[in-house]
């Protein structure tokens, strides 16, 4: 035997380039078979769906033509009833007319009574008021009469007072005041007094002043009364005025007591008439302008 051994034949080597291509061909077509099989399936489904809606579309079309046959005929059945309601109304309404003729003229009729017994009441109660009204102005004649009977009586009095206020004004004295000053008329009463009033020419203020530490208020001054002598018929006075005092110190019936105030050009005058114990009575006359001196 030989000892050299026996070469071995090279072994073919696969290509590069072809190996790696076979499983993505072989991917691809696998790729193209499953979305072949999809696309089938998706197809056959459509169909089926619109198999379906056809039959949905068709049992809504024959539902809808139903309803619209029932509601015609539901509308004409209404319009029906209303033109039977219609003619009914109408029927109605021509017997109401006559109903309301007759209950119209039965209402006339009521309201023509009515009328003929209320003009009769009203004139009887006119007739009632006339006579009333007659008594009434006989009445009051007879007390027109009584009333001018009065008049006269009043006028007569009037005339008879005033010519008793005309005496006595003639009757009032003038006298002088302690300041020496003419004063007007002095009233010595009431009576008197009360002409002054009338005369008008000055204010006047009656007063009663009892015997008191405490001035008392006459018009616009106070007063107060320090003693009365009802025996002699004499008193002593305090007056205040524009914050001053001034006495009049046993002073007599009668007489005008004067005193100036910074407002009035005149003196104001106090007159005593009556006094008692410790009392006395008069008034005080103020001039009818005051203004500053």
């Amino acid at each position: 035997m030989s000892d050299q051994t026996p070469a071995i034949p090279p072994q073919p080597q696969p290509s590069s380039g072809s190996g790696p291509m076979i499983p993505i061909m072989l991917g691809v077509i696998i790729a193209l078979a499953i979305a072949t099989i999809y696309m089938f399936w998706q197809m056959n489904k459509v169909q089926k769906d619109v198999a379906t809606l056809k039959d949905a579309m068709a049992t809504e079309i024959s539902g809808l033509k139903q309803a619209s046959t029932v509601t015609t005929a539901a509308n004409r059945q209404h319009l029906e009833n209303l033109r039977t309601e219609l003619e009914a109304a109408r029927q109605q309404a021509a017997v109401a007319a006559g109903s309301a003729k007759v209950e119209a003229q039965k209402h006339a009729e009521e309201l023509s009574r009515r009328l003929e017994a209320e003009t009769k009441r009203q004139q009887q109660a006119l007739r009632t008021e006339i006579g009333a009204v007659k008594e009434t102005a006989t009445a009051t004649s007879t007390k027109v009469g009584e009333v001018s009977t009065e008049v006269g009586t009043v006028k007569t009095e009037v005339a008879a007072n005033k010519a008793e206020l005309d005496k006595t004004i003639a009757e009032l004295k003038r006298a002088t005041g302690d300041l020496g000053v003419q004063s007007g008329l002095i009233a010595t009463n009431s009576k008197e007094l009360a002409a002054l009033k009338a005369l008008g020419e000055r204010n006047y203020f009656e007063f009663n002043l009892a015997k008191s530490k405490q001035p008392q208020r006459v018009g616009d001054i106070m007063m107060t009364l320090k003693k009365a002598d009802q025996k002699r018929n004499r008193f002593t006075l305090e007056v205040i005025a524009d914050d001053k005092k001034v006495e009049k110190k046993d002073k007599n019936l009668n007489e005008p007591l004067q005193f100036y105030v910074a407002r009035a050009r005149q003196p104001y005058e106090i007159v005593v008439n009556e006094v008692k114990k410790d009392r006395v009575t008069g008034y005080l006359a103020t001039p009818k302008v005051q203004q500053s001196r």
